[in-house]
Parts: structure tokens; C-alpha cells; sequence
């Protein structure tokens, strides 16, 4: 582990009940902390002070507030995970259309979060090697999810399921996040229709060689 690394550490791995709830205060705390301050104006006496707690027992759990960010930006990516898993558990709709709603909403689900805390996480957040490694086995388990989906169901109209998973579920993350996350966040409901109707219409469309289809002028 680097120096890098064990800065962003926590400190002490809750192993009892009132330590877990320490700690989920702490993190509450911050995320409120993060919310309405920004992230420079953020510190750890105030994330201390909103969690009632003093600023020494803090630093038991959490060296910095890197380390705090860090840890609510790993908890956001576990939860998305578990929604994910339980959506994946469920059975889907037959139409397309309706399965990639169901993806979409999902997604939205995560981000429904404070929009100016979703911005902290995505613009200050530190990267580390394990958290970039978190990211990167979600976004596999997806891509496979999706892709073994578009390579059997009989609407889907792609040449490459692989890379077509691999721009679903790239573009579901980046738009829901970067649109719900912005200053003015789009109306949900309307969101989530238009950008159902543009990946359907992507995954459905005929591909070029078909019969009717035509040369692309």
C-alpha cells in the first residue's frame, strides 16, 4: 500500500455496533457537510460538529476529509451495486424499450442524492487505486449484464452486443450523472423518457446491409 493510499485510509474498522454508528453518523454528517458548504469550506470541525462528536474522535475513524469523501463515494457505489443486483434479480419487462427504462431508473435512483453533494463527489473526490478498481469491476458486471441481454433478446438490432452494452452503460452513468448532478437538473420524469427513447431507438434501429435498409448518404 502506498503512502498515497493509507492517507486515504479510515482509521478504525468499526467492529461494534455503537463504533458502525459512529461512523455512519460521521459520514451522514459530512454528506450534509459537503452539501451545503462545498468541499473547501467543508472541514472536519464542522462535519464533527454536525455529527455532534468531538474532533478527536473524528480522527479515530477518518485521517482527513479526503478519507471522509472517499468513503461516502465508496458507500454511493455500494449502493448503486445493490440496486443493480436487485433489478438484475427481478424479471424484466419483454419489451426493450421497458428494460432499458428499468436500467435508466435504476441509475436515477443513485443520483437522487443532494445535486451539489453529487458534484463533490464526482469533482473532488481523490482516486484511488482501490476506488478506480471498485469502478471498474461494476462497470464489468454491467457491461456483461447488458451485453448478454442485447446478444438474445429479438429486438435488439446491433451488429457488436459487446460494444453496444459498452455504450449503454457508459452513457446511462455519465448523462444520469452529469444531468442530475447540474446546477439546473433536468425534470426527472422527462429525463428519464428521452433518454429511454434515444438508447431504444440506438439499440433497435436497423443496422446497415439489411433489406430495406439503405446506403447511408
Amino acid at each position: 500500500m502506498t503512502s498515497e493510499s493509507r492517507r486515504l485510509q479510515p482509521r478504525k474498522q468499526p467492529r461494534q455496533v455503537r463504533a458502525e454508528h459512529t461512523r455512519e453518523r460521521i459520514l451522514t454528517a459530512a454528506a450534509h457537510v459537503f452539501a451545503e458548504h462545498g468541499y473547501a469550506a467543508g472541514t472536519t470541525n464542522r462535519i464533527a460538529e454536525r455529527a455532534r462528536i468531538s474532533i478527536g474522535s473524528l480522527y479515530q475513524y477518518y485521517p482527513n476529509k479526503d478519507a471522509i469523501l472517499l468513503a461516502l463515494v465508496d458507500r454511493h457505489l455500494d449502493v448503486g451495486g445493490a440496486i443493480s443486483a436487485r433489478r438484475q434479480s427481478e424479471e424484466l419487462p419483454d419489451s426493450l424499450g421497458e428494460i432499458i427504462r428499468v436500467f435508466v431508473r435504476t441509475a436515477v435512483e443513485n443520483h437522487l442524492d443532494d445535486p451539489q453533494l453529487l458534484r463533490v463527489m464526482a469533482e473532488q473526490a481523490p482516486r484511488s487505486r482501490e476506488l478506480l478498481e471498485k469502478v471498474s469491476e461494476y462497470e464489468r458486471a454491467r457491461v456483461a449484464y447488458v451485453e448478454e441481454l442485447l446478444a438474445r433478446h429479438p429486438e435488439a438490432r446491433v451488429d457488436d452486443p459487446h460494444t453496444a452494452a459498452r455504450l449503454v452503460v457508459a452513457t446511462i452513468q455519465l448523462v444520469v450523472h452529469q444531468l442530475l448532478a447540474a446546477p439546473d437538473p433536468l425534470e426527472i420524469p422527462r429525463f428519464e423518457n428521452e433518454l429511454v427513447t434515444m438508447l431504444t431507438r440506438y439499440l433497435t434501429a436497423p443496422v446497415a446491409g439489411e433489406p430495406g435498409v439503405g446506403p447511408h448518404i
